[in-house]
């Protein structure tokens, strides 16, 4: 029987729980804050980190994961009999990570030809739940049986048509990190402007502007159902405020039915750009 690894990284934001439940590596990235560098979800924790947050006026920057750290990966885990390794990782118009994996995949295989392991690197298109949903699936997948093509074809088919919306409730974070321009989030302050935020395809564009924070969960609710494929799953996130999440999750319920198969928190790599306090909805559009 093959040995299957499914690895992906922090900003997938899958739980802890998850990782634990269902074997799934996953790989942090280096998060820097008050001149101080941490290693997300092993230095500090979602709610550690937002504390800092709002402790340190200065923006977080966050690292990505080089081709030696990678190299390291491959290396520990031939050594560990994993015949497939399958990488599920950050959306690559967003950060150089994945093209990292592939250029040390490739450079692996030509310094140990010996070793038969395969590598599988696959662009997430995205963040969080827009392939930390697919590669729950994924696990439980393998944990079925499926064979690691199975499992790669069942990956590559689905991340891209999965899609999020979310709103952004603190908008200073993105606005420094170039997520919505400047101008748009001194006027979002001004008028209480919330920005709907639609991540699909790698890109990031806003979608929608409501005026207070009621009116934004109901839009968010409105844009996603407009837009997923009707009775399937979907997931609910959330960052610093847990009203946020139940919110969320009772307007989708009133509009289709049925709760979430899951929530992810975001974690540093993420709250990073958009801010510790999100709400929003991924799943598979239609």
């Amino acid at each position: 029987m093959s040995q299957i690894r499914i690895m992906t990284d922090s900003a997938s934001d899958i739980s802890m729980a998850d990782e634990k439940k269902y074997e799934i590596s996953v790989l942090p990235f280096q998060v820097t804050l008050g001149g101080k560098s941490y290693l997300s979800r092993v230095d500090l924790d979602n709610e550690q980190f937002y504390r800092l947050m709002d402790q340190i006026p200065e923006l977080p920057s966050t690292s990505q994961i080089t081709p030696f750290q990678f190299q390291e990966i491959y290396a520990k885990e031939a050594e560990n009999g994993t015949e497939d390794l399958i990488l599920v990782l950050i959306n690559s118009k967003g950060s150089s990570t994945y093209e990292n994996a592939c250029l040390a995949a490739e450079q692996f295989r030509q310094e140990h030809p010996e070793r038969k392991m395969n590598i599988h690197c696959i662009d997430g298109m995205g963040y969080n739940g827009i392939y930390g949903g697919p590669v729950i699936e994924a696990a439980k997948l393998r944990d079925r049986g499926a064979t690691a093509q199975e499992i790669v074809t069942y990956l590559r088919d689905i991340l891209p048509h999965r899609e999020i919306y979310f709103g952004i409730y603190i908008l200073k974070y993105a606005a420094r990190s170039g997520r919505i321009p400047t101008a748009a989030a001194f006027l979002g302050d001004k008028l209480g402007l919330k920005p709907v935020m639609r991540i699909f395809d790698q890109g990031i564009a806003t979608a929608a502007k409501c005026r207070g924070e009621k009116h934004l969960i109901e839009r968010l609710a409105d844009l996603s159902v407009e837009d997923m494929v009707p009775g399937s799953p979907y997931e609910v996130i959330y960052g610093c405020d847990e009203t946020c999440r139940d919110e969320m999750e009772k307007a989708m319920i009133s509009r289709v039915g049925y709760g979430p198969t899951n929530y992810f928190q975001i974690g540093a790599a993420v709250a990073a750009n958009a801010g510790p306090k999100v709400a929003g909805v991924s799943f598979t559009k239609k």
